[in-house]
């Protein structure tokens, strides 16, 4: 199938195609007499996957990193399992930092309410914030 045909199928623009193939993700196709490229399953499938890895989070250097170790014939399962893993380590540490700052917001709101606007000084912006 020619480049056209397999974005419409994977759902991607034919430009992200050839980024792809750029950076080692997706393998350069054969080529038709003409100079067309010309891909097969194969590459709907591994698309699918980057969709799919992107999905939950993965960058394009760790997809590369899992294509990288199906391409030598490893089965990529147990860094796959260690990339969620310290995925789901970072998330939790973000949502902390997250609730946290929530706190401050609600606290900062809060305050809000119990300030004059008519005494708020000009060189300080908002003094809500400060």
């Amino acid at each position: 199938m020619r480049i056209g045909e397999l974005a419409e199928q994977a759902g991607i623009s034919t430009k992200a195609i050839r980024y792809y193939e750029q950076i080692g993700i997706l393998s350069a196709p054969a080529r038709t007499d003409v100079g067309y490229r010309a891909y097969d399953q194969a590459a709907l499938g591994r698309l699918s996957f980057v969709r799919a890895a992107q999905a939950v989070g993965l960058t394009l250097g760790e997809i590369r990193q899992i294509i990288a170790f199906r391409d030598d014939g490893q089965a990529p399962c147990a860094h796959v399992t260690d990339l969620l893993q310290r995925h789901a380590a970072d998330l939790d540490v973000r949502i902390r930092e997250l609730q946290q700052l929530r706190g401050e917001l609600r606290q900062l709101a809060e305050r809000a309410t119990t300030l004059d606007p008519e005494h708020c000084p000009p060189e300080r912006v908002c003094h809500i914030i400060t």
